[in-house]
């Protein structure tokens, strides 16, 4: 009997171990994965220059395999509907997405619903869609984001890209017309949740101003992560107060929340005669980050940091990684970023490049 008692003792606590075992496993296995994200969607165009890219030693290596080796795991593209050129159109998109995936990188998509940059400056409904109907308008968002989704079924997808004053306007105006424009954007959300149960939903806002109010008015819809631009240039110098508004769209609307873009200069020098956006002290956050190599590196260490300590943070995007002037350096119609870019002006990987590395 003492006997048959040890035995069962012995069976249970290997039983027991066992579970804890598969406990930790499962658990470690469905950890979140914390973005670590590039947007390189000028990256096609600039191939067809045949440039070299090179490691911090100095060593030579295909682009997007130098990434790899440096931590990036998600590879963040724009899609316009129907562009003057092929660039950041659907079938450029579809098959450098391909490539990504067979590469190892997730795929995050940002719809842009335009033919051309939409951003607070302008969401301008793309030209085959002009003088349509609202409920025929609808329809086209949602079978564009459907042919989307059975195409190239990104892991991530925004509805629309810096949306702070509405989509597709002026028929998706926030203010103006604030119940379509919450139809717009349903229309979206519909053609991803019917065609796919992995997909995450984006809504994406420039800055931190007003950004509350902004994700009040879409608290009703159906989406899963918050993200935010952040550039000093024009969001604020304070990465304290991004943190802060952070934590507090995380505690009103308890979704996840990402940097979806950001960027910082390693140099206010210039490598083509094309104007860049940032060239002035006055556009830094200084003393802390000045546009050094290393200023640039812990500029983006502490968005990762502030990122991870942020309930909910899933990771952060760098806006314009691949920006470098690949037209050589008289152009003056190629990078207004080839200072923000991950790459030195000989194309060598910049200090920055080890940030993506994730714990």
């Amino acid at each position: 009997m003492n006997k048959l008692i040890l035995l069962l003792t012995v069976i249970a606590l290997f039983s027991s171990c066992k579970r804890k075992d598969l406990v930790e496993r499962e658990t470690k296995q469905s950890k979140p994965l914390f973005l670590s994200a590039v947007d390189i969607s000028s990256l096609p165009e600039i191939s067809n220059q045949n440039l070299v890219f090179y490691h911090q030693d100095g060593k030579a290596d295909d682009f997007l395999a130098l990434l790899k080796k440096n931590g990036v795991n998600t590879v963040r593209l724009r899609l316009w509907v129907n562009p003057a050129n092929q660039h950041s159109g659907f079938e450029e998109v579809k098959h450098f997405a391909k490539n990504l995936k067979t590469k190892g990188f997730n795929i995050w998509l940002s719809l842009h619903y335009s033919d051309t940059w939409a951003d607070p400056a302008q969401q301008k409904i793309p030209k085959k869609w002009e003088g349509i109907s609202f409920s025929k308008l609808k329809d086209s968002v949602y079978q564009h984001t459907q042919k989307v989704m059975k195409e190239i079924n990104p892991e991530y997808i925004q509805i629309g890209n810096e949306i702070n004053g509405g989509l597709l306007l002026p028929a998706g105006d926030i203010t103006q017309n604030n119940t379509q424009f919450i139809e717009l954007i349903s229309a979206g959300i519909s053609a991803v949740r019917a065609n796919s149960k992995n997909t995450q939903i984006m809504i994406h806002f420039a800055g931190i101003d007003g950004s509350d109010w902004f994700f009040n008015q879409v608290k009703n819809l159906d989406y899963d992560i918050i993200g935010l631009s952040y550039y000093p240039i024009w969001h604020g110098k304070s990465l304290s107060n991004l943190k802060t508004k952070m934590q507090l769209l995380v505690q009103t609307h308890n979704k996840k929340i990402v940097i979806a873009e950001t960027a910082y200069p390693f140099t206010l020098e210039w490598n083509d005669w094309t104007n860049n956006i940032v060239g002035l002290n006055s556009q830094l956050i200084l003393p802390q980050f000045p546009a050094t190599p290393k200023g640039q590196q812990d500029f983006v260490h502490q968005i990762k940091q502030l990122t991870k300590e942020v309930k909910n943070g899933i990771g952060f995007c760098y806006w314009g990684a691949e920006l470098v002037s690949w037209k050589g350096n008289q152009a003056t119609n190629a990078s207004p970023w080839e200072n923000q870019a991950l790459f030195d002006f000989k194309n060598k990987a910049l200090p920055v490049i080890t940030e993506f590395k994730v714990d």
